[in-house]
């Protein structure tokens, strides 16, 4: 399972008491008033981690808790702190709070950290009490309590390319291919069920592209049809579209209008996708079908199109090393 979505209930640590008490020493009778304030409560801090991939720690643990402010003592002792509740979350998170209907946090790079909830602070001991005409107070303030509240954790996978195409595309196969990623793969549609992030590396120029399988999209996607809204906000951050079409037609498809669908789908559901850069590659190129097919492909749109078969391999050397062209372009 992929979890990409959940509900958290946070709180961070309440304020240490301050502290009620007097020096008591042998030659020093009227030592006066010596409480020392109380600690304050731990912050609820997230913090990017590029090695987390999901939310699931957050579905299976859904109460996180700061830890709560020690109070003062005598002598002019301050309470520990409560430790911070540090919580690692995956890159491209958004935090929102669904009481006021906002976004109130994102966390887009790694070792990026967003204090979400603060702690309370330590009440006074009662040395700050202490003036002319009141030499032996006896009053202190509580520790204030820390924030809490609840969240809608939702996940918006970074990636430099996000592949894009129906069902049965190849785009799965083609992740396989070029990346380490082990995304499951067979004959028949919805195979992928979830997003798989993969690593193409480029050892020459000691780089690499970040790449984004979305599961296969169906005509009224942008409508929450399926998964829609689901994978598509998937992609909003990557910079670079990859759109694969099977340009064998096989079950029945029709190349040009899953290219015509797939543009529609993305325009329909968010406009600013249209202007990011596309990359379109013609799949299954081993099929005899798909060689009319480009043919016909080429004469109703004015797009580069970029022929593979990730059955033979061909082409997959080339389309590595447009896409890093494409991104270094940007």
């Amino acid at each position: 399972m992929f979890y990409d979505e959940t509900n958290v209930k946070l709180r961070a640590g309440n304020g240490g008491g301050g502290c009620v008490s007097f020096r008591r020493e042998k030659y020093l009778p009227k030592g006066g008033p010596d409480g020392g304030d109380g600690g304050c409560g731990g912050d609820v801090i997230l913090r990017g981690d590029e090695n987390t991939g999901d939310l699931r720690v957050f579905h299976f643990k859904k109460h996180w808790d700061a830890e709560n402010g020690r109070p003062g003592g005598g002598r002019h002792v301050t309470g520990r702190g409560g430790e911070h509740r540090i919580l690692r979350v995956p890159l491209g998170l958004i935090v929102y709070d669904p009481e006021a209907g906002e976004v109130v946090a994102e966390v887009l790079e790694h070792d990026q950290e967003v204090i979400l909830l603060k702690g309370g602070r330590g009440g006074l001991g009662n040395m700050h009490f202490k003036s002319s005409v009141h030499q032996a107070p006896r009053e202190s303030t509580p520790g204030t309590d820390g924030e809490l509240g609840q969240f809608r954790f939702i996940l918006k996978s970074i990636a430099d390319v996000g592949l894009v195409g129906f069902p049965n595309a190849g785009k799965s196969t083609f992740t396989t291919m070029v990346t380490k990623a082990t995304p499951k793969t067979a004959a028949y549609p919805f195979t992928t069920l979830t997003p798989n992030i993969g690593v193409i590396e480029y050892p020459e120029t000691y780089k690499s592209l970040k790449i984004a399988d979305i599961p296969g999209l169906i005509e009224g996607a942008h409508e929450n049809r399926g998964l829609g809204h689901r994978f598509l906000r998937h992609i909003e951050r990557c910079n670079l579209l990859m759109l694969i079409i099977d340009m064998a037609g096989q079950d029945g498809r029709d190349p040009l209008d899953d290219y015509t669908k797939l543009l529609e789908e993305l325009r329909l559901y968010n406009e600013d996708l249209m202007k990011k850069p596309r990359v379109v590659v013609s799949n299954k190129m081993d099929e005899e079908e798909a060689v009319t097919n480009l043919e016909k492909f080429k004469k109703a749109f004015d797009v580069t199109v970029w022929p593979i078969s990730c059955l033979t391999e061909d082409g997959i050397p080339g389309l590595k090393l447009e896409l890093e062209k494409a991104i270094n372009r940007m």
